[in-house]
């Protein structure tokens, strides 16, 4: 379970959102719904100890995740809106870097990169990629290296049709076996079920 309790966020000396709480269990997801301004990407940060919050806690299982940031960091990815992707790599390079950092097998490289529709490309230095194929390769890494908390924001940006079509059948399979995902999204993510946290600007 990984709840937050009265999470406030401030940016510069502004107030952006306070007393935010949230709760994932194990095949939940969460979608943050809101105008710009309004605190989506902050908290996802705040979610994947890449921002500070002013207030409140957040807890992983009942304990409070900054008694170890480290290992909180290991059991989640964060997709932001940019896709980190290096052009001198290749796109199979680009991918298996991830679970190397990480320290995990890369045994799930070629699985991931069929996920997202892009075997064929997996020789191809990402400087030759399209937008569209930069984004699917930054996904890729989501299923390349298993993490049980899926952080993403907006992660349709350049997608298409059928890339948004791979992304909402890996999420569908990873909350099938119990993963959770907090996402900010405008489009559907086949989420039907999911919690909606309505966050407005103050």
């Amino acid at each position: 379970m990984f709840e937050g309790h009265g999470i406030a966020c401030e940016r510069g000396e502004r107030r952006i959102f306070s007393n935010l709480d949230f709760s994932l269990a194990p095949g939940q997801a969460v979608i943050l719904r809101g105008p710009n301004g309004c605190g989506k990407t902050s908290l996802l940060r705040i979610a994947a100890t890449l921002l500070p919050a002013v207030d409140g806690q957040m807890m992983w299982n009942g304990d409070d995740i900054s008694e170890d940031i480290e290992e909180h960091r290991v059991r989640l990815h964060f997709v932001g809106h940019q896709d980190a992707v290096k052009g001198a790599l290749t796109v199979r390079e680009n991918v298996a870097i991830w679970p190397e950092v990480r320290g995990a097998a890369t045994d799930r490289v070629d699985a991931a990169l069929a996920a997202f529709g892009i075997s064929h490309l997996a020789e191809t230095p990402a400087q030759y990629l399209s937008a569209g194929q930069h984004r699917r390769t930054a996904l890729a890494r989501l299923v390349a290296s298993p993490a049980a908390l899926w952080l993403l924001d907006e992660p349709t940006v350049s997608l298409d049709a059928d890339g948004t079509a791979c992304l909402q059948r890996v999420i569908a399979e990873h909350r099938a076996a119990r993963g959770m995902v907090m996402a900010a999204t405008h489009i559907e993510l086949g989420l039907d079920d999911a919690e909606v946290l309505q966050m407005t600007p103050r």
